[in-house]
């Protein structure tokens, strides 16, 4: 599907929100600028979570408590071993009341289970992106 504004992806993470359970885990592809945190952001409006969501870039994950779920944001870009933070991963994958979110999820694609969500976010132009859900 083609998204045409950050506005829309906005609405895209919102309306996947929607049919949602936890627990779940999402990995999010898609080169820097392409709308992973954007994504997260409808997600989490989705979740009823009103705080602002940024990007866990620096810290690594944040954490944010929706209505009904936990919203757990990983971003792995800057690790090339997970070491501790591999275990912080699976606790969250294994907690019933939790939404797991990962950017950048290569180092750690061995602790996901196999169930779960990918969704690729393709850069078309500078509004434009293509998002595929697998």
């Amino acid at each position: 599907m083609l998204i045409h504004s950050e506005a829309d992806m906005i609405d895209f993470g919102r309306n996947f929100a929607a049919n949602l359970s936890a627990p779940a885990v999402i990995e999010l592809i898609g080169d820097v600028g392409a709308g992973k945190t954007t994504f997260t952001r409808g997600l989490a409006a989705g979740l009823g979570i009103e705080e602002p969501i940024s990007s866990p870039s620096f810290t690594i994950s944040r954490f944010y408590q929706g209505e009904k779920y936990t919203l757990t944001h990983y971003d792995f870009y800057r690790l090339d071993d997970p070491g501790l933070m591999a275990d912080d991963l699976a606790e969250s994958i294994g907690d019933q009341n939790n939404i797991t979110v990962i950017e950048w999820g290569e180092s750690i694609a061995d602790i996901l289970p196999a169930e779960h969500y990918r969704i690729s976010i393709r850069y078309i132009d500078e509004n434009t992106r293509e998002v595929n859900v697998e």
